[in-house]
C-alpha cells in the first residue's frame, strides 16, 4: 500500500463531531513551520479526489450517514487516519447517547449495514495529538519510516500465593491513606476471611 502513495497523499479532512482541538492540529501541519505539502501531502475539498480520509472526533449519530457517504466516495485503495483519542476510541464521549464511538464502532456499522470492508487504518492517539505525531502517522502510512513501537501485551500468570501476597501489600499500603475504608472483608477460595 505504501508504494501507491510514495510520491503524494491527498487527504480529505472530516470532522465527525470533534471539539476542534484535533482540527487545529491537522491545519497546523500545513502551516509554514511543519509544511507537509513539501512531502506531497495535500488537503483536498472532495473525498472523490482523496487517497485518504482523516477523521477527527467521535462519530456522532448525526454525522454517521455523512461519514459513510464520504468514505464510500474515496476511491480504492484508500487509507483512513483516525486522529485524536475521540476518533480512535470515542474519547470521553464513547458511551454517550449521541455518539456511536470511535472508528472501530464505525467499522462494525459499515460491515453489518453496508457490507463495506474497513480500509487500512492508522491510529494517531492524543488529545489533541501533536503535529509531529500526525506527520509520523502519515509517514507510516506512506511507508516512509519504520514503526518505532509495536503493541505488546504481557500477561503474567499468578498463583494463589502470589495473589494473596499482592492483596496483603495493597491493603497494608491503603491503610496508611486517608481514603482507606475500614472493615473490608476478603474471602478466599478456602473460605478464610481476612478483616482489615
Amino acid at each position: 500500500m505504501g508504494k501507491l502513495f510514495e510520491k503524494s497523499l491527498w487527504v480529505f479532512h472530516l470532522n465527525s463531531g470533534s471539539c476542534n482541538g484535533c482540527d487545529i492540529e491537522v491545519l497546523n501541519i500545513f502551516a509554514p513551520r511543519q509544511d507537509v505539502e513539501r512531502f506531497g501531502i495535500k488537503l483536498v475539498g472532495s473525498p472523490r479526489h482523496a487517497d485518504a480520509i482523516a477523521f477527527t472526533g467521535p462519530i456522532t449519530r448525526e454525522s454517521l450517514p455523512k461519514a459513510v457517504e464520504a468514505l464510500k466516495a474515496v476511491p480504492e485503495p484508500k487509507l483512513l487516519l483516525a486522529i485524536g483519542s475521540c476518533a480512535c476510541g470515542g474519547g470521553i464521549w464513547y458511551d454517550t447517547y449521541a455518539v456511536i464511538g470511535g472508528v472501530k464502532e464505525f467499522y462494525k456499522i459499515l460491515k453489518e449495514e453496508y457490507n463495506i470492508e474497513p480500509p487500512t487504518t492508522i491510529y494517531i492517539p492524543g488529545c489533541p495529538p501533536k503535529p509531529e505525531a500526525i506527520i509520523y502517522g502519515v509517514a507510516l502510512a506512506r511507508k516512509a519510516v519504520k514503526q518505532k513501537q509495536k503493541k505488546e501485551i504481557y500477561i503474567e500468570e499468578l498463583n494463589e500465593d502470589m495473589r494473596r501476597e499482592i492483596a496483603e501489600v495493597l491493603f497494608s499500603e491503603a491503610k496508611g491513606t486517608r481514603h482507606f475504608l475500614p472493615n473490608i472483608v476478603v474471602k478466599t477460595k478456602e473460605g478464610e476471611e481476612n478483616e482489615s
